[in-house]
Parts: C-alpha cells; structure tokens; sequence
C-alpha cells in the first residue's frame, strides 16, 4: 500500500468550503475597481459637483461599493465561507471600526469646540490690551 492510497479519501470527509476563483474574477474585479476609482478622480478634478456636502456623500458612496468589490472579488467574501463566519467576522470589525471612527470624530470636535473658544480674543479686548505709545519730548 502507497502512501497515495492511505491518503486518497483525506479531503472526502472534512467538509471544506469550495472556493472556485478563476481569472476572469479577477479581471472583473480589476476593470470594476478601475471604473470606482476612475469616476470620483474625474468628479472632483473636473469639479462637475458644485455642492461640498453631495461631493462628500457621493464620493463616501463610491468608496464604499469599491469596498465590498475587494471584498467579494479580491478577498472572496461571501456569506458561505466557513459557515458564515468570515462574515460575521467582517460585519464585527465593520461596526468596531465605525464606533471608533465615530467616537474618535465626536471627541475632536467638542475638544475644539469647548477648549479653542478660550484662545480666541475678540477684537475689543485684542485693542484694550494694547500699550499706548509714549509721548515723545521735543
């Protein structure tokens, strides 16, 4: 008996995910991420969106469908992959990232808000503090 035939059956009984990916996934997930990244370069160089608030909503749009196009074609993400948890494992670390960014985003703004109005001198104090120049004797 070889050791070809000892291990002929191995993969048969342990249930592994079929993860079949061929080229033209990649080259469809290439042309997309070209296409995703190509429009918002021409949308801001071209300034064709006037509005700063829908610039920003459009482009954060872009952003993330590019996301879940890495994700499905070039990470292979899928609701089927090991059970599902890769998934929920992705879904996690989505909301973990978003409360941190949130957060992080929420304490800088009030620091500013609460600390940097202190520092700033209305201008009738900056012209009361001002020396008077002395009077010069002839």
């Amino acid at each position: 008996m070889s050791a070809h035939d000892i291990h002929a059956g191995h993969d048969d009984h342990h249930g592994h995910d079929d993860l079949h990916v061929s080229q033209g996934d990649y080259v469809k997930g290439f042309i997309l991420a070209v296409i995703l990244t190509a429009i918002p370069f021409w949308l801001v160089m071209g300034n064709v969106i006037q509005d700063r608030v829908t610039s920003v909503a459009v482009l954060g749009l872009f952003a993330v469908v590019q996301i879940v196009v890495h994700m499905v074609y070039f990470l292979h993400m899928n609701g089927k992959l090991q059970g599902g948890w890769t998934m929920l494992s992705t879904i996690f670390t989505v909301i973990f990232v978003a409360i941190g960014v949130a957060g992080t985003l929420w304490v800088m703004f009030h620091m500013n808000a609460n600390m940097m109005s202190e520092h700033a001198m209305p201008e009738h104090a900056a012209t009361h503090h001002m020396a008077t120049p002395a009077a010069v004797a002839p």
